[in-house]
């Protein structure tokens, strides 16, 4: 039921926008990905003027999330571990991005993109941002803790020297 974002594969203002007006005609929860160029921002001031909503995707600048913003983005997509890849830290980014659309009340989600493992999560949460995708490894690495592990072994061991059955010897488990 949410937002599902489909990214077109051109790189002209006419061809993306042709693309862009097809993906979001195949449902209503469809937001259009461009790329963070020239055309990307044209093809998305179009696209959201016209009501469709857009997902700019690999934004590696505050200035560039800047421009985003005004073409009508409804998504930014900053890339930080591409950004943490060459040294640079990705999450000053989400800082940046964050500031700059509270000061001028912009609208347009901070979608935190490559992230590389839980504390990118956790940061992104903190500074405010809105979505987070990831892949499925560092969600498992999130609910994952050693010592949560060692908690419920120790607290099954204990229970298990009660001989007790929480459903009791006469609840049927079936």
């Amino acid at each position: 039921p949410g937002p599902i974002s489909a990214e077109v594969t051109a790189t002209d203002y006419a061809t993306m926008l042709r693309e862009g007006r097809y993906l979001a005609s195949i449902a209503k929860n469809v937001a259009v990905k461009v790329p963070l160029t020239v055309d990307g921002l044209k093809t998305c001031k179009t696209l959201s003027d016209a009501g469709t909503p857009v997902n700019v995707t690999l934004c590696f600048s505050a200035a560039q999330a800047l421009l985003a913003a005004k073409a009508g983005a409804a998504f930014i997509s900053p890339f930080v571990g591409r950004l943490d890849d060459i040294g640079a830290v990705g999450m000053d980014l989400i800082a940046d991005i964050v500031e700059i659309y509270s000061a001028y009340d912009f609208k347009t989600a901070v979608l935190v993109a490559s992230v590389r493992g839980p504390q990118h999560v956790i940061e992104a949460a903190k500074l405010g941002a809105d979505v987070v995708t990831l892949p499925p490894a560092v969600l498992r690495q999130m609910y994952k803790h050693p010592l949560t592990d060692k908690g419920l072994e120790a607290f099954l061991a204990d229970w298990a020297k009660t001989g007790q059955s929480i459903l009791g010897p006469e609840t049927d488990t079936a």
